[in-house]
């Protein structure tokens, strides 16, 4: 098969790197800046064994290629907030035998929340969601960070909205000879809500700098518990904590890599990069969404959403509001 990355950023390009390691078929999709570096110099892929390369195909969308193989596995990997316009250009593109993507190829949605899977169904017919549990990091055009060992990520995998068949074990199979482990899955929705409420606290990371003290996780405590609250009344499932922490293991530890500082997570990326965009919508925002649709109250959801954007719109510096105000202002939506 080949893999069509579509969004070769942090995670996009962590997958498509390995796979390319792994000798698999891999054509990345980017834009501006990111893909004249990708096309002149590659993917720089940095992780535990030093920096690799990666010369590949890099195109801006589907025209380039022409008509598409009828084995190929779209990627999706950009922000849930590009979904759109992503699955605008690819659903439509022709495949070698006849009909379109969105007709016969499987999609793959590798991203944080869940509403982009829920999007792509409406357009494809072959859906699969991904639980991402991949610390990954892009920030500099044309390179990309994966810390972990030794195994680079979890992608827990399964079609949406539930159910497991051959397409999706022969990725995984492809997935697990490319340093991941890719369980498949017939509930795979589980997962990701049980991610859903550990992306919570990305706005507060965003916000007011990482997660590491005893006030910042008392913050995340009280706003993962608000989100808790609301899929319990929505009547979702998700996986508890214990059941993560023993699929994780110690199967992905972090160690410091040469020439990529730790930074944060996928919204930090984003106010990093000064894209003028945030995910905020689709994680506290569906917390929000779905407390509005039962009948329950998300005051600090709502406050990180709206600071979050703002943070993005007005373009400021990551970890720029102090932690202490950002409590001040928690404990004010509250009360």
């Amino acid at each position: 098969m080949r893999y069509i990355i579509i969004g070769a950023g942090a995670i996009g390009g962590a997958v498509g790197g390995r796979l390319a390691q792994s000798g698999q078929d891999v054509v990345l999709v980017a834009r501006g800046e990111h893909r004249t570096v990708l096309r002149e110099a590659g993917l720089r892929l940095r992780v535990p064994e030093g920096e690799l390369t990666y010369e590949l195909p890099v195109v801006a969308g589907p025209e380039p290629l022409g008509e598409l193989r009828a084995d190929d596995v779209l990627v999706l990997a950009v922000k849930t907030q590009d979904t759109q316009r992503a699955l605008d250009a690819w659903a439509s593109a022709p495949v070698a035998g006849g009909g379109t993507a969105g007709e016969r190829l499987p999609v793959l949605c590798a991203q944080n929340g869940v509403e982009s899977q829920r999007l792509a169904l409406r357009r494809f017919r072959h859906v699969y969601g991904v639980c991402v549990w991949l610390p990954a990091g892009f920030v500099e055009s044309g390179v990309v960070s994966a810390a972990g060992t030794p195994l680079t990520g979890i992608l827990h995998l399964g079609r949406f909205p539930y159910g497991t068949d051959e397409t999706a074990r022969l990725i995984a199979a492809d997935l697990e000879k490319a340093r991941f482990e890719a369980p498949v899955v017939p509930d795979v929705a589980r997962w990701q809500y049980a991610k859903l409420l550990g992306n919570l606290g990305n706005a507060i990371e965003a916000i007011s700098g990482p997660l590491g003290d005893e006030e910042s996780l008392a913050l995340f405590a009280r706003v993962r518990a608000e989100g808790a609250a609301v899929l319990d009344a929505a009547g979702i499932v998700y996986a508890g904590e214990a059941e993560q922490r023993a699929a994780r293991g110690d199967k992905v530890t972090l160690v410091p890599l040469d020439g990529a500082p730790r930074g944060g997570g996928s919204s930090w990326q984003s106010l990093a990069r000064s894209t003028g965009t945030i995910e905020a919508d689709y994680l506290n925002g569906e917390i929000v969404l779905l407390g509005r649709l039962h009948g329950v109250p998300t005051p600090l959801n709502e406050l990180l959403q709206r600071l979050a954007d703002t943070f993005a719109r007005e373009r400021r510096a990551p970890g720029s509001l102090p932690l202490a105000e950002l409590i001040r202002r928690a404990d004010a939506a509250e009360s």
